[in-house]
């Protein structure tokens, strides 16, 4: 088939286009939100074709993959075709609500019957009212990291986009805490200057901006441990690939990832002090790290295995495409 997407999300597209269709991603000459192209930190193979949006008005495209309400009247006008009415679409919720109205939050594609919704955990199923509109679930996949775990570091990794503008929701406001027990290694996007704006010295957390993909994968094999403090988000690629990795984790039980961290992996609480206890375990005893993150990897590669996502996402674009014609 060829598949008609956005380039949103890095590490969920990534796994995404490793199928066995062809896929069109929108490029502009800004490469801006709606245009970003081929990723430049991730390995995309070559199938992930960049089409601009002249081109998509001639081109043959099978089904679109919606992420954000804009894109259903983007692609309208850019390919001069519906999405939903003149060929099939699939609208991926990578999302929890965030209009506080939980638990009364109102998808914006809800009650429709030219699309169906494709949540990305159950949690965001159940989250989301969604009214009439078809729904699915389809468990994140990831391309298995290359990187192996050694946890030769006393530290504590952790990977947030924007921690500063998103705060409370990715539990910026704890890492403090941690930073008492090991220092703290931040990984991801706009992390730079975050030990200045908490207030803690360099040797106490140290950022590291935006590296590729497979540099982040290495660096993150290194540390003792991995933190997920995140309080209301859909369920991060990047605490899967930890645990693929082979990492404990110390999670907060809230939203996804107390289904996706199994109990032997780490520690999973919704009581910070319980988590500050396991954080020291685990930099104190490597023996004990190392047992946790073998457990925690073997449930990852077997739950969230790239073969796994893809034939799950095979099975349902073929059923959406079958039932349009």
């Amino acid at each position: 088939m060829n598949v008609l997407l956005w380039h949103v999300h890095g590490s969920w597209t990534t796994s995404f286009v490793h199928g066995k269709h062809r896929y069109l991603v929108p490029v502009t000459p800004d490469r801006g939100p709606y245009g970003l192209g081929r990723a430049r930190t991730y390995p995309w193979p070559e199938s992930a074709v960049e089409v601009s949006p002249d081109e998509l008005r001639t081109a043959e495209v099978d089904l679109v993959i919606l992420q954000r309400p804009e894109e259903l009247d983007l692609a309208e006008r850019w390919l001069g075709r519906r999405p939903g009415r003149d060929l099939p679409a699939v609208y991926v919720e990578h999302n929890t609500p965030k209009d506080g109205a939980v638990p009364d939050s109102r998808h914006p594609m809800a009650d429709r019957d030219d699309l169906l919704v494709a949540h990305v955990t159950g949690f965001n199923e159940l989250f989301w009212d969604t009214g009439a509109t078809r729904t699915t679930v389809i468990d994140h996949g990831v391309v298995a990291p290359a990187g192996e775990y050694t946890g030769e570091l006393p530290r504590l990794a952790v990977v947030i986009n924007e921690p500063v503008r998103r705060w409370r929701v990715t539990g910026t406001d704890l890492l403090p805490r941690f930073a008492e027990i090991a220092p703290l290694d931040v990984f991801g996007m706009k992390v730079t200057g975050l030990a200045e704006h908490l207030g803690l010295s360099a040797d106490r957390l140290a950022s590291h901006d935006d590296l590729p993909q497979h540099r982040l994968h290495a660096e993150l094999g290194r540390r003792r441990a991995y933190l997920h403090l995140c309080r209301w988000t859909s369920l991060g690629l990047s605490l899967i690939e930890a645990m693929s990795i082979g990492m404990p984790v110390v999670a907060l039980a809230a939203t996804e990832a107390a289904m996706a961290v199994p109990p032997g992996a780490g520690a999973l609480s919704t009581r910070v002090d319980a988590l500050l206890d396991a954080a020291r375990r685990f930099v104190d005893e490597p023996a004990e790290a190392r047992r946790a993150g073998a457990e925690g990897r073997a449930a990852a590669r077997d739950r969230y295995g790239l073969d796994r996502f893809l034939a799950d996402w095979d099975r349902l674009l073929e059923e959406e495409v079958c039932a349009s014609r």
